[in-house]
C-alpha cells in the first residue's frame, strides 16, 4: 500500500510540475472544487447503478463527516485540514478493503477510481502545511462501522460538497489574489451544490 502511495504521489508532483500549478493556484479556482462535487456525484450515482457493488463480510470503519457551520467557523485552517486529513486516511483504507472484495468489472473500477481521487486530495492536502507541527496529528475522526461499499462513494462526496469545498473557500480567501479566475465572491452557501 505504502508503495501504492509513493507511486500516486510522483504522480502527482509530476502533473503539478508539468502544469505548472502550485497548490495555491487550485484553491484560487473555485471552479475546480465544483468540477470534483460533480464527480464525486457521478461517482456514487454510478456506484448506485453496480450491480456488482455487494455488502462486505466484514464491515468498514467510515468517517462521519457531517458538521456544524458555526463550529467550523471557528477553526484555524490547519485544524480544518488536519480533520480533512484524518477523514481522507479513513476513506482511503475503507476503499482498500473494499477493493479487496471486488471484482474487475463495475466495482472494481469504481472503487479504484475513488482511491485514486481520495488518495490524491489526502497528497494535495499535505502540500497545504503553512504551519510548522510539533509532532503527529491525533486522528480520532467520529466513525460509523458500514458492510456496504457503496457508503464510501455518498461518505466522499459529502466530505468533498463539505468540509473540502469549505476550506478550499477558506483558503483562497486567504491566499488568492483579487480577479483570480473563478475566485468565489463570497463564502459558498451550505446548501450549494447539493
Amino acid at each position: 500500500m505504502e508503495l501504492n502511495r509513493l507511486l500516486l504521489l510522483t504522480a502527482f508532483l509530476l502533473h503539478v510540475r508539468l502544469s505548472r500549478m502550485s497548490p495555491t493556484r487550485l484553491v484560487c479556482d473555485s471552479r475546480l472544487i465544483h468540477k470534483y462535487i460533480a464527480e464525486a456525484k457521478d461517482m456514487e450515482r454510478r456506484a448506485g447503478l453496480c450491480q456488482e457493488l455487494l455488502p462486505l463480510p466484514k464491515p468498514v470503519l467510515l468517517p462521519l463527516v457531517d458538521f456544524s457551520l458555526r463550529e467550523w467557523k471557528v477553526k484555524t485552517n490547519e485544524t480544518k485540514r488536519q480533520e480533512i486529513l484524518c477523514d481522507l486516511a479513513m476513506l482511503v483504507d475503507a476503499v482498500t478493503a473494499a477493493q479487496s472484495h471486488a471484482g474487475l468489472e463495475c466495482a472494481g473500477v469504481l472503487l479504484e477510481q475513488l482511491y485514486h481521487k481520495t488518495s490524491s486530495f489526502h497528497l494535495l492536502l499535505q502540500t497545504f502545511s503553512w504551519q510548522v507541527s510539533t509532532g503527529s496529528p491525533s486522528c480520532a475522526p467520529r466513525t460509523v462501522a458500514q458492510s456496504h461499499p457503496s457508503t464510501t462513494f455518498l461518505a466522499y462526496r459529502q466530505l468533498v460538497q463539505g468540509k473540502l469545498r469549505f476550506l478550499f473557500h477558506d483558503l483562497a480567501r486567504e491566499s488568492c489574489a483579487e480577479g483570480s479566475p473563478g475566485k468565489a465572491p463570497g463564502p459558498p452557501s451550505p446548501s450549494a451544490g447539493r
